[in-house]
């Protein structure tokens, strides 16, 4: 059994995102990611082998997938599913807030 709470031990802004593994089991793997103005590089962007579905519960975000023009705004309270192998990347999170997302990563 495992417990606690997602806000908890939040660490201050550093030069890397903090991904914490809540649960992982056969098929999904659960973790809270906290951003402090964090971005993904200059032309790098993500393709993962599973589904993704984030939820915003702290702060502000803009993720962009390939072949979008613009990119999603997220606040709080919103969620996305991310199709496995659909490429996208971070533009942007809060600098002056942390974001705190919710992924849950599916089989």
């Amino acid at each position: 059994m495992a417990d606690g709470n997602i806000f908890s031990d939040i660490a201050a802004a550093g030069a890397d995102e903090q991904a914490t593994a809540i649960l992982a089991a056969q098929h999904a793997r659960i973790e809270r990611i906290v951003s402090h103005g964090h971005a993904s590089p200059p032309g790098f962007w993500y393709d993962q082998e599973r589904t993704e579905w984030v939820l915003l519960l702290e702060g502000a975000a803009a993720l962009r997938f390939e072949g979008e023009e613009r990119p999603r705004l997220l606040r709080r309270g919103d969620y996305l599913a991310i199709p496995a192998h659909a490429r996208h990347r971070i533009e942007w999170t809060d600098p002056a807030h942390a974001t705190v997302w919710l992924a849950v990563h599916i089989a």
